[in-house]
C-alpha cells in the first residue's frame, strides 16, 4: 500500500497512533536522516583517502592526526546510528515501530519526533538508566 503524505503533514495526538500516515512520516524522516549520514560518510572517506600526511612540521602533523582520529570516531558513531535507523525501519516494516520494547505501550509522538530511533518509552528509558547507574556504581 502506497501512502502519500501531504506536504505539511505532522503526526498529531488527535489521530490513531501509528496509522499509515504516521508510519510513512517516520519512515521518510528516518530515510532522510540515513541519507545525510551516508553522504557525510562519503565526504569523510574521500578526504581520508586523499593521501597521507605530508605536513613537514611535527606539530602540524600531530594536529592532522588528531583531526583524523576525531573524524574516524565521529564516523564510527554515525555507522552505529545508521544501524539503529535500519532497525527502526525494520520495525516500521513489521508493525512494531512506535511501541516500547519493554511495555508494548506507545512511546509517544513527541519522543519519536525528537528521537525517531527510540525503542523505549520515557518511563522505561528512565528505569533502564537508573538500573545502569546502580550497576555501574558497584
Amino acid at each position: 500500500m502506497v501512502v502519500t503524505l501531504p506536504p505539511d503533514y505532522r503526526p498529531s495526538e488527535d489521530e490513531e497512533f501509528m496509522n499509515a500516515l504516521q508510519l510513512e512520516y517516520f519512515r521518510q524522516k528516518l530515510l532522510r536522516w540515513r541519507g545525510e549520514l551516508l553522504r557525510e560518510a562519503g565526504v569523510t572517506l574521500n578526504s581520508l583517502s586523499a593521501g597521507g600526511i605530508s605536513e613537514p612540521d611535527l606539530t602540524d602533523r600531530a594536529s592532522v592526526e588528531t583531526d583524523r582520529a576525531l573524524e574516524l570516531r565521529t564516523r564510527d558513531r554515525a555507522r552505529k546510528l545508521i544501524s539503529k535507523i535500519d532497525q527502526a525501519l525494520e520495525r516500521i516494516a513489521n508493525g512494531s515501530y512506535g511501541f516500547c520494547e519493554e511495555t508494548v505501550e506507545p512511546i509517544g509522538l513527541r519522543r519519536l519526533e525528537a528521537r525517531p530511533i527510540a525503542t523505549l518509552s520515557i518511563e522505561a528509558q528512565e528505569r533502564h538508566e537508573k538500573m545502569e547507574k546502580v550497576h555501574r556504581d558497584d
